[in-house]
């Protein structure tokens, strides 16, 4: 049963990673701007998170091209899914925004107490 959680988990993690991009690309094409500004940033966005994650936490940190390790990972998820969950509030979805980082925050504590990437 544990086995099945702890997999359930990192699975939460994957949805999670994946809502952070749909966020990015979400308020980006929503500002209030034109078509142009829209999708720079809804395109631009979710690059640039996908770029951080790549050089920095990719795969636990273990396909990454510089591994964040200790409390340096723990910042670039703070500020990744943080990030996620503000992009969300940005763009006028506060109960979502809410729920994101309510499901990291779980998902994190879980991670740490289960010892998983």
């Amino acid at each position: 049963m544990l086995t099945i959680a702890k997999g359930a988990n990192m699975g939460l993690m994957f949805l999670l990673e994946l809502g952070v991009l749909f966020a990015a690309g979400y308020w980006g094409f929503t500002l209030n701007a034109g078509w142009l500004i829209k999708v720079v940033a809804g395109l631009g966005a979710p690059a640039v998170f996908i770029a951080v994650w790549a050089l920095f936490g990719a795969g636990g940190g273990v396909n990454a091209t510089f591994p964040a390790t200790g409390i340096w990972r723990a910042l670039l998820e703070i500020v990744w899914f943080g990030g996620g969950a503000t992009l969300l509030y940005a763009a006028g979805l506060a109960t979502p925004a809410a729920v994101f980082g309510a499901l990291f925050v779980l998902n994190a504590v879980l991670r740490l107490i289960w010892k998983q990437a």
